[in-house]
């Protein structure tokens, strides 16, 4: 009899613990929707073109129409180009082009549009055209007499 008793106790503990895990992992509704409130991502990434994005992605601006030297100059070269960074050579500084200008236009051209020693290829201006780069060359040269 002894031995049935211990059996059955044991058999009630393990229910008992059994019940008591399960209640311990349920939770509330409102604490599961807390919880998942805390953990959803904070943002996601959409790619043009994709379908299941939930929504139209704003185009980009259309370009109206090739920029100016002045322009690609203040946007994408003067960063090197009006400190000396990377020894680029400094907008105003005649001694610094004359050298360069010694080579040739086409050499300057050539130098912006596939990079040289430090300015990497179009000077990382990669949506300027190669008549945008030669401009903002021309820009350049011309602030520099």
């Amino acid at each position: 009899m002894i031995r049935v008793t211990n059996n059955v106790s044991r058999l009630i503990a393990l229910l008992l613990g059994a019940f008591l895990s399960c209640s311990v992992l349920a939770v509330s509704e409102s604490q599961q929707t807390a919880i998942l409130e805390r953990i959803k991502p904070e943002g996601s990434v959409c790619v043009e073109g994709d379908d299941n994005c939930g929504g139209a992605v704003a185009a980009a601006p259309a370009s109206s129409g090739p920029k100016s030297g002045d322009e690609v100059y203040n946007s994408s070269c003067n960063a090197c180009h009006a400190t000396g960074a990377a020894g680029a050579p400094k907008v105003g500084d005649a001694a610094a082009w004359t050298a360069r200008l010694d080579k040739g236009m086409e050499a300057l051209y050539t130098s912006s549009i596939s990079g040289f020693n430090g300015m990497p290829a179009k000077g990382l201006c990669m949506s300027c055209s190669d008549d945008e780069l030669k401009a903002a060359v021309d820009y350049m040269v011309e602030n520099s007499k």
